[in-house]
């Protein structure tokens, strides 16, 4: 464990409890998914406090303000320090000049959100919206799909101790994984996965993402704004992840199992966008 996060789980005594018998048996101990408050500092003004694991924080830091488009490439943020606060920990973000006033003066109050992907804004035009790519991203094989299902628990660790944390994993297109990132919020692990992409300046239209949680639209937001063409779901997606899918050009697959899955195509629309370099 690196100084600059936390435990990802923690041990718990724990009894079998029965419905015939009530609580009975040897006390053992459990493994339980860590959640604390994580709180966003940009500019030395707290922006928003987020629970997360407290694991891969920088990575979280970094994809955070891309995905909230905060800043628009990693070359926006100037430095990250993690810093272990009484009741959780704060993720001071420095930006360029130029997006922390921009920043400023779009003046989003976040505090307290959970991840909805509206809490704060005014109107529907603040919604994220990602910038149109140069090309279309070319479509992902049916075998690379499974291929990537087929490996996806491997790299769970966390969830293999705790079954309470979601994975977001990012997939070369010959569906290999090639990293994930666990947390108690899927839309944190997405933005962990984001941020490391991101960090080692990893091209979007390389592979695509697999998500263990259902596919919401902000999951699609997400990833379309990082430049991924295709999002693929091992739950179902919701009526408005479709509809910003068919708006932003991304193609969800849901329902992944081992042998068969659900392809919602994107459809004609405003296409994935991508983070400037």
């Amino acid at each position: 464990m690196r100084p600059s996060e936390g435990p990802g789980s923690i041990d718990a005594p724990v009894r079998v409890f029965s419905y015939d018998l009530g609580v009975g048996g040897k006390e053992f101990t459990r493994a339980i998914a860590v959640e604390a408050p994580v709180q966003i500092v940009l500019g030395g003004a707290p922006f928003a406090v987020m629970m997360a694991t407290p694991q891969d924080l920088e990575d979280f830091a970094a994809g955070f303000v891309l995905t909230e488009q905060i800043a628009e490439s990693v070359a926006d943020i100037r430095g990250i320090e993690v810093e272990a606060a009484e009741d959780g920990w704060k993720l001071k973000i420095a930006l360029s000049g130029e997006r922390l006033q921009a920043h400023m003066a779009r003046a989003r109050a976040m505090s307290g959100r959970t991840g909805c992907g509206l809490c704060g804004i005014e109107d529907f035009s603040q919604m994220p919206s990602p910038r149109p790519p140069l090309n279309p991203p070319a479509a992902i094989e049916p075998a690379a799909i499974r291929a990537a299902i087929g490996e996806l628990e491997a790299w769970q660790p966390l969830n293999r101790a705790t079954r309470a944390v979601h994975a977001a994993a990012w997939c070369g297109r010959d569906g290999r994984i090639l990293l994930s990132r666990e947390d108690v919020g899927r839309h944190n692990a997405l933005d962990k996965a984001i941020g490391a992409l991101a960090r080692a300046r990893v091209a979007p239209d390389s592979g695509f993402f697999v998500i263990t949680s259902r596919c919401s639209f902000e999951m699609v937001a997400k990833a379309a704004i990082f430049g991924a063409g295709t999002l693929v779901s091992v739950s179902a997606p919701t009526s408005l992840a479709l509809e910003r899918a068919r708006r932003f050009g991304v193609r969800v697959i849901a329902v992944a199992r081992g042998d068969q899955a659900l392809s919602f195509e994107g459809g004609e629309g405003e296409a994935s966008g991508g983070l400037a370099a």
